[in-house]
């Protein structure tokens, strides 16, 4: 990952009596994209768009009003995006844990088991812009600084976005207060982001047919009008020149749009 796309945070996060430090790390539900990428977003979407557009309309200048729908492509790209990396770090900060846990249970200070673990995981992910490594990396140089974990992993959480790992830095702020037996709360947290990480893998493939079957069914509308234009030119020829026409196929367009995103929000379950 390339870190400049994400944009840096400068907050203070109040966490108990102390306050951490500033950050300038990446804010994990943003995302910007580079003007490069933005272009070619806009390009496929509008190639895509200018076809559909042209099967419907058999008209160049009726396709081409169409493409500045293109431009919002970006925005959904964009959150596909986000919702791509939130998963991998979450994958990874599992990953995380259970090292964590391996190291404390062997005895080691947190402290320790934070540079072990890096140790570990850079095998496991080669790849030095690995979230989880940046992260961990940039917790280990902040306790060096004479900043508290509990501050570190406050700043990690609130940057995330995710349930889990809020979750996990308050109870661990929870357990330093209090002297809770922390290599537990480590393997529990771990075990418990597995559990759902499983979970959605199922729903996952449960979900597998029925996506291949939306990918069909949102094909199916261009393929009959492409059939019928093949087969039945004369039969189609006033769909395409006749306002009532090109009115009934505005009206399939704009059904076919609205049936593609709510059958893609059916789909989307969270866990």
């Amino acid at each position: 990952m390339d870190l400049r796309k994400w944009p840096a945070v400068s907050t203070e996060y109040e966490y108990g009596r102390g306050t951490a430090a500033h950050a300038s790390l990446a804010d994990y539900d943003t995302y910007i994209m580079s003007l490069k990428e933005k272009l070619l977003c806009i390009f496929m979407a509008g190639t895509v768009i200018f076809a559909t557009g042209y099967i419907f309309y058999r008209s160049a200048l009726l396709s081409l009003l169409l493409t500045p729908f293109a431009l919002l492509y970006p925005g959904f790209r964009t959150k596909e995006i986000i919702k791509k990396r939130k998963n991998e770090l979450n994958l990874q900060f599992r990953e995380a844990l259970y090292s964590l846990s391996s190291s404390l249970s062997a005895g080691k200070s947190i402290e320790t088991a934070i540079k072990g673990s890096i140790k570990e995981l850079s095998i496991q992910y080669p790849n030095n812009d690995t979230y989880i490594l940046i992260e961990l990396e940039h917790i280990s140089r902040r306790i060096e600084m004479n900043e508290t974990i509990e501050e570190a992993l406050a700043d990690f959480a609130a940057r995330s976005h995710l349930e889990d790992i809020i979750n996990f830095a308050d109870v661990f702020l929870i357990c330093k207060r209090t002297g809770g037996n922390l290599v537990q709360v480590v393997k529990n947290t771990a075990e418990i982001i597995t559990e759902k990480i499983d979970i959605r893998q199922e729903i996952n493939l449960l979900l597998m047919e029925k996506r291949l079957e939306h990918k069909v069914l949102n094909l199916m509308p261009v393929l009959i009008v492409l059939l019928l234009s093949a087969s039945a030119e004369e039969f189609m020829a006033p769909v395409f020149s006749e306002p009532l026409g090109r009115a009934a196929m505005t009206f399939s367009l704009v059904l076919f749009g609205a049936a593609y995103f709510v059958s893609r929000k059916i789909m989307d379950i969270e866990v």
